[in-house]
């Protein structure tokens, strides 16, 4: 088996960036921080990213977005239940942010929170990222064998949901709104009996 090389200075920067943002907030990350964290001068952030901050930033949540979409698709993978594979997505991300200290809350909604009424690189980013997810849960539905409507609208809830849960938890440092989360949304999926 091959041994992993180890990462890029640019892939490092993105990855520092991701849980920077994620901990700290856009606005709350400043260059000089990702530079020293990622072990790379503000010479190397700047040629990897000539537009400063905010192209950092939408590369790191780029990367948080995939990361995200992993656990989407392996959490909704198989056959079985849609609804169940939703609570079970649900409480993945509970058991991670508690494990985190509450700190590793979703870094597309904290960037895009900050980001709002803008008309920026980071909005249009942060839109995609939201996009993709409801489209994985889409695909899902679909598969189980729901409706267009049906699956295009249970996932922008499911999605919507889960963000939510996802700040509440963490503001009240407790597992509890991303678990009830899940077990009504898998409720609410049952319902439709794809």
């Amino acid at each position: 088996m091959a041994e992993k090389s180890a990462p890029s200075t640019r892939d490092r920067i993105v990855a520092v960036s991701a849980r920077l943002i994620q901990r700290q907030g856009y606005v709350g990350t400043g260059i000089k921080q990702i530079a020293k964290e990622a072990e790379a001068t503000l010479g190397s952030v700047y040629h990897f990213f000539p537009g400063g901050k905010e192209s950092v930033a939408v590369a790191a949540i780029g990367h948080s977005a995939e990361e995200f979409s992993l656990m989407l698709r392996e959490g909704l993978a198989g056959g079985g239940d849609p609804g169940a594979a939703v609570e079970r997505c649900a409480v993945e991300l509970a058991v991670a942010l508690r494990e985190s200290g509450w700190t590793d809350g979703c870094p597309v909604t904290a960037a895009a929170l900050e980001t709002l009424g803008t008309d920026s690189e980071i909005q249009r980013v942060c839109a995609d990222a939201l996009r993709a997810w409801e489209g994985i849960v889409e695909s899902r539905f679909l598969e189980a064998g729901f409706t267009a409507e049906d699956a295009r609208e249970l996932a922008t809830t499911v999605i919507s949901t889960l963000e939510g849960a996802e700040v509440t938890a963490q503001v009240t440092r407790s597992e509890e709104p991303l678990r009830a989360a899940g077990r009504q949304l898998a409720r609410l999926v049952g319902s439709y009996g794809g």
